[in-house]
């Protein structure tokens, strides 16, 4: 790509104890992009991403975002960059309402006199406009609790969410798992909302069938190194297989 990456990890290395879980991982994500980040369960995938997202530290290694170098990273100033993740299962409180948990920690107030109330009824309002622009307006009503929804709901209030609050970068962690074809479809057309608006997206998955017919590259991990690269118009999900089989039976 000839755009600036709005992130760049550059050699990324993760020790935990004596057991290094990164190493040396070089990883970059375009604005407008879905990128897939697969490989087996322990391939290191949960690792990067949590550095990219402050949860860890980094052992070694320099992160850049919008062509700034990043020091201090926490989880907050991840969110106040725009980082988002969506997490099959959690970021939902099932016993509060669709606009209380699309505004969780972010409620609009309003003054009457000295004293500030959260304002429901924009909340509602503004809540009413996201499920409009999601495709779920006819389906859910905004007082209707979390904990009735379905899968694919929650995925879509969850992404929903962070097109509301301009996320720059969206990381979808095994989003489909656990949901049906139709809902699995719904989260895609969700996806391709994201790339229309610039957002880049990181989809997460031991599934490389999943992520293949959206992702423009694929990023192959296995053992916490990086066994290559591909451009989806130059490989096929049956070579990355192989790759990651390979891969596998060196690094055991």
């Amino acid at each position: 790509m000839n755009q600036e990456p709005l992130v760049r990890m550059v050699n990324i290395s993760k020790r935990f104890g004596p057991i290094w879980a990164l190493k040396d991982v070089n990883f970059e994500s375009f604005r407008g992009e879905v990128v897939g980040l697969v490989g087996d369960n322990g391939a290191g995938k949960s690792t990067l991403i949590r550095i990219l997202t402050g949860i860890h530290t980094l052992t070694t290694g320099e992160i850049h975002f919008e062509g700034k170098k990043l020091a201090n990273f926490s989880p907050k100033i991840a969110l106040s960059l725009g980082i988002e993740t969506v997490h099959q299962g959690f970021g939902l409180l099932p016993s509060m309402t669709i606009s209380r948990n699309i505004f969780l920690g972010e409620e609009p107030v309003r003054k009457v006199g000295p004293f500030k109330f959260i304002d429901l009824n924009r909340m509602k309002q503004e809540s009413n406009k996201l499920l409009q622009t999601i495709g779920i307006m006819r389906e859910l009503h905004v007082n209707i609790k979390v904990g009735k929804l379905s899968g694919g709901q929650q995925q879509a209030i969850k992404i929903g969410r962070a097109i509301y609050f301009k996320a720059k970068l969206v990381i979808l962690d095994e989003p489909t798992v656990g949901l049906s074809l139709r809902e699995s479809d719904r989260v895609f057309e969700l996806i391709g909302e994201l790339k229309k608006r610039g957002i880049a997206v990181i989809y997460i998955t031991h599934r490389i069938d999943q992520v293949f017919d959206h992702a423009s590259r694929i990023v192959v991990l296995e053992g916490g190194t990086k066994l290559g690269e591909f451009w989806k118009e130059e490989t096929s999900i049956e070579e990355i297989e192989e790759i990651i089989r390979k891969g596998h039976k060196n690094t055991r």
